[in-house]
């Protein structure tokens, strides 16, 4: 099923790996990469599991959190609060990233 979502990037506890989509966000500034790994892996060593950036054209950029079932370790609650503190002290680059997904990447027009 397509849900016309982007995957940005992604961080799994599970497999000690971080993702970036170097196809539709290769364009990025270095350091903003660099800030999204970060952010990315510290939460999964934090919490667990895995953190994954979307963005939908409709909704925006997108947190999803996923955990294997079973998983005795994986912090839900934490997750939770983690990505509310996450979302609050990144705030400003999170916005600025969101509206060059809908500029550069969808070529949306941007609102004035």
């Amino acid at each position: 099923m397509d849900t016309g979502r982007l995957v940005l990037c992604g961080s799994s506890f599970y497999e000690q790996k971080y993702y970036f989509n170097e196809k539709q966000f290769g364009r990025l500034p270095q350091a903003v990469r660099e800030e999204l790994r970060i952010m990315c892996v510290l939460f999964t060593e934090d919490v667990g599991g895995a953190l994954i950036l979307e963005f939908d054209p409709g909704e925006g950029l997108l947190f999803r959190t996923e955990s294997d079932e079973g998983d005795l370790l994986y912090d839900e609650i934490g997750s939770v609060l983690k990505l509310k503190a996450l979302q609050e002290e990144k705030r400003e680059l999170l916005e600025s990233l969101e509206l060059y997904c809908r500029i550069a990447v969808c070529g949306q027009k941007p609102e004035l």
